[in-house]
């Protein structure tokens, strides 16, 4: 049974019609069970305390994956094995054994420091809750997760050769075992554990991560050796590559590493807060931002390094017009129907409605930097495919120095200045909700991202000479399609309100459902009477029965980060 599972998932998928779907398919599987994932955890613990300690364990670990285990990623390596491949197929078995051990070692050496240094570690990561009774449970949490980056970094080494081979089944899959083995961890494993099981059912998610891939990998047949010394030197080609962008990486972890520290001494349930907003916010990110320029960059690469400039600015123009196009309705209904989105996802158990309002205001001052980040996601791109990772680099510091000084200005304005303050919640309805000091951590990190966009987009203007007038016009009719939709969906949330049940998730979820076709509707309808050109190219595009492209690169778990 389990070898005509393994044979079926990994069979090759040349077309790239079918990879696409494939792809496409599996990654709305995996963020569906992610928001799955989010609910019971919602639902289990609520906005407290524990999850407060769960969400904190994350950072160290994550942080290794980012800094460390992401020097070997996609972007990097697979350009690498593709040239290795074209001059002597079994190099390429050979370099990757050899890089899987030294991966492995050094991997190991380093959680293995961090697993020493973790209770002095977690003192910095999360002030308000390493002291006191939570301070062993977070210790013991955290170097358990220590597990993670080791376990997924061997993964997107083994993932490496599956999109060499085409099994883009096979990588696709392995996020949904990931979050699989959360769920059980929730589930199963907590109620015998503690909060130890969370952390487990994190570590079983990420050992099938890897595992799903590992056969594939070690059924590779290869009679060719290639020493260490060859192997090091394959190596630093890929570092030269991958060092900036695993920078550029480290710098949104820093961010994260500071607002969660943050976080950790205001109100309980705070780093609960933010979080839950942050992981709703990333799936419109995902879905628009990281699709766009994803599958912009292999295009943008041919082009810049055939000299085709001109093509490569229209290439970049045509992506960044869609995801404003996309960006701005989507930030606009997910503001006016965030208590709905919120209530559907997570409002079960433990979630109080209290929790739901704050979670769903810090949603809202998330998107609405959704298309700052959705569009310097493409610029990034744009500068890696010029072969110039300095820029992104820079950029992500200047998001650093933004979002954390944003945050801890915004707090202390918040807590001296009552106009501010009940400007603010007034604003988002949260008036009578305590722990309302959150907000200015997802409020800093807008700022940050439009500091970050606005100077991105200048740059890429100045470097390229990529004409802003365009998409200046695009934005406005945009901006003003999105307004009447918005419009029209709370209407409808309004006259919806007498004739439905509200305390049920089923009338929850249609009402939102009802109200947001509507939105959708009217801002098409708009669009259409300005003769937006991008709706008539998306029009176009439905209905043609091929949708041409060059090549097809996977979206990698760092891609949003």
């Amino acid at each position: 049974m389990v070898r005509s599972f393994l044979q079926s998932v990994g069979l090759e998928v040349r077309g790239m019609h079918q990879a696409a779907y494939v792809l496409a398919l599996f990654a709305l599987g995996s963020q569906l069970l992610a928001l799955v994932r989010d609910r019971l955890l919602a639902a289990a613990f609520g906005a407290g305390h524990t999850l407060d300690v769960y969400y904190a364990a994350f950072r160290i670990p994550d942080f290794l994956f980012a800094t460390v285990a992401s020097l070997l990623s996609l972007y990097a390596l697979l350009p690498i094995l593709s040239r290795l491949e074209r001059e002597h197929e079994s190099l390429v078995i050979a370099f990757m054994r050899n890089t899987l051990l030294l991966f492995f070692v050094a991997m190991a050496v380093v959680s293995g420091v961090a697993f020493v240094c973790t209770p002095w570690l977690v003192s910095s990561i999360a002030p308000g809750i390493a002291e006191g009774a939570s301070r062993e449970s977070l210790i013991l949490l955290t170097r358990i997760l220590l597990l993670q980056p080791i376990l997924l970094g061997l993964s997107n080494l083994f993932a490496n050769l599956t999109q060499l081979r085409h099994r883009f089944l096979l990588y696709s899959i392995s996020p949904l075992f990931y979050n699989l083995g959360i769920i059980f961890g929730i589930v199963a494993l907590y109620p015998k554990m503690g909060i130890a099981g969370l952390g487990w059912g994190v570590v079983i998610g990420a050992l099938l991560h890897a595992l799903v891939q590992a056969p594939f990998f070690f059924g590779e047949k290869t009679e060719r050796r290639l020493s260490f010394k060859e192997t090091f030197k394959i190596l630093r080609e890929v570092l030269v590559l991958s060092v900036p962008r695993t920078l550029s990486l480290a710098a949104g972890q820093i961010t994260l590493l500071c607002l969660v520290a943050l976080a950790s001494i205001l109100t309980v349930g705070s780093i609960s807060i933010f979080t839950f907003a942050s992981n709703l916010q990333a799936v419109p990110l995902t879905i628009i931002g990281v699709s766009y320029s994803v599958a912009a960059f292999p295009t943008l690469a041919r082009f810049f390094q055939s000299g085709h400039r001109e093509e490569f600015i229209k290439h970049i123009e045509g992506a960044l017009r869609h995801i404003i196009f996309w960006a701005i309705p989507a930030s606009v209904l997910i503001i006016v129907l965030r208590a709905h989105l919120v209530r559907s996802v997570l409002g079960a158990g433990a979630f109080d409605w209290s929790a739901t309002r704050l979670t769903a205001a810090a949603l809202a001052l998330f998107v609405f930097s959704l298309l700052a980040q959705a569009i310097f996601l493409l610029i990034a791109r744009a500068y890696y495919a010029a072969g110039n990772t300095g820029k992104p680099l820079f950029l992500a510091a200047v998001n650093i120095v933004f979002s954390v000084s944003s945050a801890i200005g915004l707090l202390l304005l918040f807590r001296s200045n009552e106009f501010f303050k009940t400007l603010v919640e007034s604003l988002l309805r949260v008036g009578d909700v305590p722990g309302t000091s959150v907000l200015m951590l997802p409020l800093g990190i807008s700022v940050g991202s439009l500091t970050q966009c606005l100077l991105g987009l200048w740059m890429l203007s100045r470097d390229f000479n990529l004409p802003l007038g365009g998409v200046l016009r695009l934005s406005l009719q945009s901006f003003t399609a999105s307004i009447v939709g918005g419009v029209a969906t709370y209407l409808t949330l309004q006259l919806f309100e007498p004739v439905v049940d509200t305390q049920t998730l089923l009338g929850i979820v249609s009402q939102g459902a009802v109200a947001g076709s509507i939105g959708l509707i009217a801002t098409a309808g708009v669009l259409w009477l300005l003769k937006s050109k991008e709706l008539a190219e998306i029009v176009g595009a439905l209905g043609k029965k091929r949708l041409k492209s060059s090549e097809i690169i996977a979206v990698e778990p760092s891609d949003v980060a």
